[in-house]
């Protein structure tokens, strides 16, 4: 929810949310080292939804926004992964998204690349193809909420810690995944994603 047009596409409006919307992992949904993702047979329908990635780099708690950028120190492209029938059983519902957003294997995460002051991690372009096709792009300049907003909004009510991972949102262009998909992720130019549906 936190690109314009993926609300439009995924609500059918342009909204800005009140607040950042937010949900949680396991450690099981992690993903990485370009190990395949298993395409889940309890679902109809497991969207992709590329994403840039932020590791949190040290302990924080009411992290003021201004003080936020001291908290990560690199970034990358993941894939969050959704059971989308599961997650309109769930908003008609008005349940909890555990099941639709924080399955084993959920959360892909490329290889990391450093932040260095001078990076500006506000205006980073990533994309997603698949098969070779690219399916979706986003700059982060492009946020509804910036990456030390997110920091400092969920810092007050979780405590973050070395090695948290916060994925930020996505651009427009979400859909559905296959078996012997291959996805690749791109940073700027630089290829930090490849993996394959199974």
């Amino acid at each position: 929810m936190n690109y314009l047009q993926h609300n439009k596409e995924l609500l059918g409006s342009l909204i800005k949310t009140e607040e950042p919307v937010i949900f949680t992992k396991a450690d099981s949904a992690l993903l990485k080292d370009g190990k395949p993702f298993f395409v889940p047979d309890w679902s109809e329908r497991v969207d992709y939804e590329a994403e840039v990635v932020v590791r949190i780099c040290r302990l924080g708690k009411g992290i003021p926004a201004r003080f936020a950028h001291r908290y990560y120190d690199a970034v990358t492209v993941g894939v969050d992964f959704t059971a989308r029938d599961w997650q309109e059983k769930a908003r008609q519902g008005g349940l909890p998204w555990e099941i639709c957003k924080g399955f084993d294997g959920s959360a892909v995460i490329g290889e990391w690349q450093p932040l260095s002051p001078e990076d500006d991690v506000q205006n980073l372009r990533f994309r997603l193809d698949i098969n070779g096709a690219t399916v979706q792009e986003g700059c982060t300049a492009n946020m509804l909420y910036r990456v030390d907003e997110l920091i400092a909004w969920l810092s007050r009510f979780f405590t973050l810690k070395t090695g948290d991972l916060l994925f930020t949102g996505t651009p427009a262009g979400v859909g559905p995944v296959k078996v012997n998909d291959h996805l690749q992720g791109w940073l700027e130019d630089r290829k930090v994603l490849d993996f394959y549906c199974k």
